[in-house]
C-alpha cells in the first residue's frame, strides 16, 4: 500500500527568509474496481479542485496530478506555518482493455473518481444455450 505522507528529513521550523525545500509529491491513496463493463478508480486528493487537477493519458499512461491551494486571509499573513501547500502525484498504466476515449472523471469533495469503461470485445457477456 501507499503511503499518503512521505517523511522528509527538514524541519519543519523555517526561520524567516530561509528558503522552502523541495517537497516530492504526495501519492493519493486509491481504490480500484471491477465492474462488469468497466474499472472505477477513486483517488482521495483532499484539497485539490477543478482547477488545479489535472489529467492526461499518453501512450496508454494515465497521470494524475493535482495542486493542493492554501490560500491565507487577505490581509494577513503567517509569522509561522505548518501546514503549506502541496501536490499530488499518480501514474497508472492502462491495460488494452480501456476505452480510452470513453474515459470519464468527477471530482467532488476531494475524491477523485474515475471510470474507465471496457472495450466491448473485453466485457463480460451472457451465451444463451440453445436447445437442440
Amino acid at each position: 500500500m501507499n503511503n499518503v505522507v512521505r517523511s522528509s528529513n527538514h524541519s519543519p521550523l523555517l526561520q524567516r527568509g530561509e528558503e522552502q525545500p523541495s517537497q516530492e509529491p504526495l501519492l493519493p491513496a486509491v481504490d480500484i474496481i471491477e465492474e462488469s463493463n468497466a474499472l472505477k478508480l477513486v483517488a482521495d486528493m483532499p484539497g485539490v479542485t477543478n482547477e488545479t487537477l489535472k489529467i492526461e493519458l499518453d501512450n496508454n499512461v494515465l497521470s494524475l496530478e493535482g495542486e493542493i491551494a492554501l490560500n491565507m486571509p487577505e490581509g494577513l499573513s503567517a509569522l509561522h506555518a505548518e501546514v503549506r501547500g502541496q501536490r499530488f502525484a499518480r501514474r497508472f498504466n492502462l491495460s488494452h482493455e480501456v476505452d480510452s476515449d470513453a474515459i470519464t472523471a468527477t471530482l467532488v469533495n476531494g475524491v477523485l473518481t474515475l471510470t474507465l469503461p471496457k472495450k466491448d470485445s473485453h466485457r463480460t457477456r451472457r451465451i444463451e444455450v440453445q436447445a437442440a
